[in-house]
């Protein structure tokens, strides 16, 4: 027990320092794009940091099982490279002992995992799927960037606004610029343009017909053509500018957001798809523990990273096989039966391979050992 508790503290603090290392730099790239797309006027701010939380255990499932890997090298890596496991093994604490002892720990790890990813990743895409359709629900006053030309409908508006407040009619555009384009044309530059140049703009709903309107006020449009100088010019106190309608929360999501007992028995290749690579993260844990140990054994001399970049390598090899399996899947390239399931066979194999190799090594070790002490 003294041992399985020192084991389990090695092992789970690397696992955690470099999850939370690989979190930061996951969490950085995706904060960045749902960033960009804000300041696109595609979403609001007030969302980005509520996307990133239900995000997280999607980003679990794919950084936990490398970082266990990578915390099995790095930890008996050192212990080799420090003797420690040496001496123990002289002492009686077998390889056998040692890789038994590590799927406790993974089995532990492997339960958590199971939970994230059958049940708390999927929840977390709902609550993700339903925030950004919410933002469908918004007009473009809501989305529009002080500072910043953005496009809506396509390309064919463009609106502009120096500053924005909030009133008590709700958010207002202060010196505002909105370009319509003729959408009878196809082709961009040849439409018939209309400038429109107002002190302010606000949104404001017709109660009889239930549609949604820009209200500029206190402004000038301005129609023609590019390139030709026959525009007219108009002052208006009030101009009403059509917004779309808003679109309602769709009720079907995607399989990635699909609850894990939606997607048992059904027969679409898709849900087969996303429950076998559910399934399958689960899996990673207790094959990469079996491949890890043998792989974290390590000569004094070469130190404890020795062997980080051929497993590297081995990990993203294993990835790769199971993401190109899912999309043959998907397209019905290879059937269900086979699915993702060759792919952990394939290293399952190559895991126990490796410690029955490791097992033979210690035994011709040992044997040489012994001749040489009978020789004295």
């Amino acid at each position: 027990m003294i041992l399985f508790r020192y084991f389990a503290r090695q092992l789970l603090q690397v696992t955690a320092a470099v999850t939370l290392i690989l979190l930061v730099v996951s969490f950085t790239s995706r904060f960045l794009q749902y960033l960009a797309d804000a300041v696109a006027g595609q979403m609001t701010t007030d969302i980005l940091l509520m996307l990133m939380l239900f995000r997280l255990p999607e980003f679990l499932m794919i950084i936990v099982p490398f970082a266990w890997f990578l915390a099995i090298l790095l930890a008996y890596g050192r212990m080799y490279a420090e003797n420690e496991l040496v001496v123990l093994h002289a002492c009686g604490f077998s390889r056998k002992s040692l890789l038994a002892l590590t799927l406790g720990i993974a089995t532990i790890l492997t339960i958590v995992m199971a939970i994230v990813s059958l049940y708390v990743a999927p929840t977390g895409l709902q609550e993700t799927e339903r925030l950004r359709q919410s933002q469908e629900e918004l007009t473009e006053i809501d989305l529009i960037v002080a500072g910043q030309f953005q496009a809506f409908a396509r390309g064919s508006r463009v609106t502009y606004a120096e500053a924005i407040t909030e009133t008590e009619q709700g958010r207002q555009l202060n010196n505002a610029f909105v370009v319509l384009r003729d959408g009878s044309t196809s082709q961009e530059g040849e439409g018939g343009l209309r400038v429109m140049v107002a002190d302010t703009a606000r949104p404001v709903m017709d109660e009889e017909s239930g549609r949604r309107y820009m209200l500029l006020e206190n402004g000038h449009f301005y129609d023609g053509q590019p390139g030709q100088g026959n525009y007219a010019v108009t002052e208006f106190d009030v101009q009403g500018v059509l917004l779309p309608d808003a679109t309602s929360i769709a009720p079907v999501l995607r399989e990635k957001a699909m609850p894990t007992t939606q997607l048992i028995g059904s027969s679409d290749l898709a849900h087969t798809a996303e429950l076998q690579w559910r399934i399958s993260v689960i899996c990673l844990l207790p094959v990469l523990t079996l491949l890890g140990v043998p792989l974290s054994k390590v000569d004094p001399r070469q130190g404890r990273f020795a062997r980080l970049v051929p497993a590297a390598l081995l990990y993203g090899l294993y990835f790769m096989l199971l993401q190109v399996s899912r999309d043959a899947l998907e397209d019905g390239d290879i059937p269900a039966v086979i699915g993702l399931w060759w792919v952990h066979a394939v290293f399952f194999i190559a895991g126990l391979y490796l410690v029955a190799k490791e097992r033979a090594s210690f035994r011709r070790a040992a044997n040489h050992s012994a001749k040489l002490a009978g020789g004295h």
